[in-house]
């Protein structure tokens, strides 16, 4: 259920609206006259958000290759790569 607060909060009640975003790892959307206004989330729900994006964008990327009709590469040679990457990094 979304949480949903006036925007007199943020000005009358700052620290427990920051300790509310923090505690239930979600965004708390303010509004202002009644009509949403903004969302406020703390840094690290909005580094998750970033980070799956970014994993949305890269999975656009391939899906559109595949559709293009390229079949990528063999299990094999990943694997190979990925081990050779992995043994240059210890």
């Amino acid at each position: 259920m979304p949480i949903i607060k006036p925007i007199s909060d943020l000005r009358n009640k700052a620290n427990s609206l920051s300790a509310l975003v923090h505690k239930s790892d979600e965004p708390v959307f303010i509004t202002k006259n009644g009509e949403g206004d903004m969302v406020l989330m703390s840094l690290a729900h909005y580094g998750k958000l970033e980070r799956r994006l970014e994993l949305y964008e890269k999975l656009a990327v391939a899906e559109a290759h595949v559709a293009a009709g390229d079949r990528g590469r063999p299990l094999g040679r990943v694997m190979k790569n990925l081990r050779a990457r992995l043994r240059e990094h210890k």
